[in-house]
């Protein structure tokens, strides 16, 4: 990336026909770069033409295509949706032929630690929860009933080593068939929740005839009641009030329990971090994402783990993935998900390029190729270890991808059914988020937004295109907030109190 003039505007790679303005250009505005005029108002962040561009001509930025040229594009054109435009072109998959160079580039770095709870099973929190998860919607209000009622008789302040009580409510759980993929995806996001290290205790509520059954589920898993484990349904407790009644009195008995938990200091390799982008913009894959993807090269190279998702955001970059894949299974494991995307999106009477947003457009993203590639930049450099379904554990440390869609509250509830346990979420547009019982730790790509939204954000990544840091810099310094936020500082969106309504199962099949 160079900024090849003081008006600013940036050309991302010397083979691209486009270039990204990073201040408002307005029409008959003289560029340095190649002696070139603006023939139109240009906003912050979208593209201007710096080579002509014939009608059907590929489109090209970071030495990628991101859309076809609909019209005659000049020199000095704004390049945006009313003459760019979605279209197939043939991928070159390479399936592993960038693994050697991948793994030069990663290196392994000083050993870290941070201060996490280490659970009976070995796994390690960067929390420490109490959580009421729901089998089923019709059991969704008792258990924030049973969540109101422990917090408002204020015994949690007796318990400084539990974080809170975190009612995991949904929209699903019934009216399903009883097996298939519907049911497989929701199971295991509840088994991921139920079984997270981020929760010191776990309380079960169902109706008690739903579909997803809690002795059916607890006997899929092995797992039998406990002082941390604890089951009940409405039917059976006798009603509503009774249910509650019996819910606080089980929550307060765990309180002690989970409050035993302590920190103590483990190496970063237990981290296994979410990436995520939301209300994207064309800085995000200038800015935020690569410098992520710094920090994410730092976490694998302490041996930690990080999951990219959202399957329809890489859609025309996942090329670049298969090229770093470990193996050639890995990559068709990838090209699978593709392929189900495309029938999935063609049979509900959709495309891919229905993503990017209206926000994503306005923020000078044109199309779903361009956006994709700006969003594997949050993965690094580093090999792509493997691909896993939507909430299936991770077992495998490095850098991975887990399937989901690109609406970033189902997608980060996946990643945290498969075991994350913090979560960075960049931003153009500015998302506000947050997702107990995992920390998310938001960046800002440009540095308006930023100061705009200030409370919300806990790293401004626009520094880079200000001139004032630089990619490296900035995923050294994210790194860093990573260590600080798992062993227990707070991020924005927690002190702002956000998590409680982010839980967002996928549901795939039909409600019947």
């Amino acid at each position: 990336m160079t900024n090849n003039s003081p008006s600013g505007v940036i050309k991302l790679n010397p083979f691209d026909n486009v270039a990204v303005a990073i201040t408002a250009m307005q029409n008959g505005e003289w560029l340095a770069i190649e002696h070139l005029m603006c023939n139109d108002d240009i906003p912050m962040g979208h593209k201007i033409a710096i080579e002509h561009i014939s009608r059907g001509n590929a489109i090209r930025k970071y030495n990628q295509i991101i859309g076809i040229a609909t019209r005659e594009i000049r020199r000095g054109d704004h390049v945006h949706t009313h003459n760019c435009a979605m279209d197939e072109f043939d991928r070159d998959y390479a399936f592993c032929a960038d693994v050697d160079r991948a793994a030069a580039r990663t290196e392994t770095f000083e050993s870290r630690a941070f201060q996490g709870f280490i659970r009976e099973n070995g796994k390690v929190g960067t929390r420490n929860y109490i959580g009421l998860v729901t089998s089923v919607n019709c059991s969704a209000s008792v258990a924030r009933f049973i969540a109101d009622a422990v917090e408002k008789r204020g015994v949690l302040a007796n318990y400084p080593n539990v974080d809170g009580i975190v009612p995991i409510v949904h929209g699903t759980g019934c009216c399903m068939d009883a097996s298939g993929e519907a049911y497989d995806t929701l199971r295991r996001t509840l088994w991921g929740y139920a079984s997270h290290p981020n929760f010191g205790a776990i309380l079960m509520l169902g109706l008690g005839c739903e579909v997803m059954q809690i002795p059916k589920f607890m006997e899929d898993y092995n797992v039998n009641a406990s002082d941390t484990f604890r089951v009940m349904t409405i039917q059976a407790g006798g009603g509503t009030r009774k249910t509650v009644d019996a819910g606080i009195d089980a929550v307060v008995e765990m309180l002690p329990v989970a409050n035993s938990s302590k920190r103590r200091a483990v190496p970063v390799s237990e981290i296994t971090l979410a990436l995520q982008c939301g209300g994207s913009d064309a800085y995000s894959g200038i800015t935020a994402n690569p410098a992520l993807g710094q920090a994410v090269d730092r976490l694998v190279g302490n041996g930690g783990t990080a999951i990219l998702s959202e399957t329809p955001e890489i859609y025309g970059a996942e090329h670049l993935l298969t090229r770093r894949a470990l193996s050639e299974e890995v990559g068709e494991k990838l090209l699978q998900r593709i392929r189900w995307w495309k029938e999935y999106t063609s049979r509900n009477n959709m495309e891919m390029n229905n993503n990017p947003t209206p926000g994503n457009k306005n923020g000078g993203l044109t199309t779903i190729l361009e956006k994709s590639l700006g969003a594997v930049a949050k993965g690094g450099t580093s090999n792509l270890a493997d691909v896993y379904l939507y909430g299936e554990p991770i077992r495998k440390k490095g850098f991975v991808f887990m399937d989901s869609p690109g609406f970033d509250p189902c997608s980060i509830t996946g990643q945290v059914a498969s075991g994350a346990n913090v979560i960075c979420f960049t931003t153009g547009r500015g998302s506000v988020y947050g997702f107990k019982p995992v920390p998310s730790i938001k960046l800002a790509t440009n540095t308006p937004m930023y100061r705009r939204m200030q409370e919300d954000m806990d790293i401004n990544c626009g520094d880079i295109i200000d001139g004032n840091s630089s990619l490296q810099r900035k995923g050294e310094e994210i790194f860093d907030c990573i260590v600080r936020i798992a062993s227990g500082e707070q991020s924005k969106s927690e002190a702002l109190g956000f998590g409680d309504n982010e839980f967002v199962p996928w549901q795939t099949g039909a409600v019947m």
